[in-house]
């Protein structure tokens, strides 16, 4: 009997051990669905505070959401689209996802962000700068926000009056 309570020991912190493998190889290789896009708010608030341009978040359930998808197909894979994302905003990809598991910090962050701007539904985009207050907390400046279209020109478009507004505010 003591074998059998040994091995029963030995199997369990065995298959303990490979899911804490597991856990903190899926946070170090964790990355977005989207290539180019970053998935810590920390990234894109620094990013954007060295270059001055504003984050571009898409709020989105990548492994579920058909309309998420069809924006992916008509829109962030598309050349124009990428082109005109690196010479106008910083990308973060806030996904909400079913049937994967997001690193626990990821899952925090993106919570907190889906209340902060009140998303509903998805996909959700929006344009915004972030600033922080003397304590390290985020301001958000929101600029607009956007959802699905079926062509890079017109979602590009509904950003680029987004960008005017940003500018038109900034010189006053």
């Amino acid at each position: 009997m003591p074998n059998i309570i040994a091995s029963t020991k030995l199997f369990t912190f065995i298959a303990l051990l490979f899911c804490s493998f597991q856990t903190v190889t899926a946070q170090e290789e964790y990355a977005a669905e989207n290539e180019g896009w970053l998935v810590k708010v920390d990234e894109a608030y620094a990013l954007s505070q060295e270059t001055g341009k504003p984050i571009l978040a898409n709020f989105t359930g990548s492994d579920w959401c058909g309309w998420c998808k069809r924006l992916t197909k008509s829109v962030f894979v598309k050349k124009d689209f990428k082109e005109w994302a690196d010479e106008n905003v910083i990308l973060l990809e806030l996904d909400y996802p079913k049937r994967k598991t997001l690193p626990r910090e990821i899952q925090e962050q993106n919570a907190n962000l889906q209340r902060a701007f009140k998303i509903s539904g998805y996909p959700t985009v929006w344009l915004f700068d972030l600033g922080k207050d003397d304590d390290g907390k985020f301001n958000i400046s929101a600029w607009g926000k956007t959802g699905y279209t079926k062509t890079s020109k017109e979602f590009t478009g509904a950003l680029d009056q987004m960008l005017a507004k940003r500018s038109k505010e900034g010189e006053e």
